[in-house]
């Protein structure tokens, strides 16, 4: 029998992720969220650019969890 694991998370710097998978994990994060973003509708493609940008303010991270080796985006702060 194993023993359970409890690894910290480890953050991702998104820039070492080729362009395909971080859209991907951007994507995925923006259609489960489900967030209503008031009376406008935005695209994908705007969502997505939204994350990006808070990517790039480090106002969002991408986390790696060795437990269950899934990854998400998390906001900060």
């Amino acid at each position: 029998m194993s023993e359970p694991m409890d690894a910290e998370p480890v953050e991702i710097p998104f820039r070492e992720l080729s362009a395909d998978a971080l859209r991907g994990v951007i994507e995925v994060y923006v259609l489960r969220e489900g967030t209503d973003y008031g009376e406008v509708e935005y695209s994908l493609d705007d969502k997505v650019e939204r994350v990006l940008r808070q990517l790039q303010r480090r106002e969002a991270r991408i986390v790696f969890n060795p437990n269950d080796e899934s990854v998400s985006l998390e906001l900060v702060g």
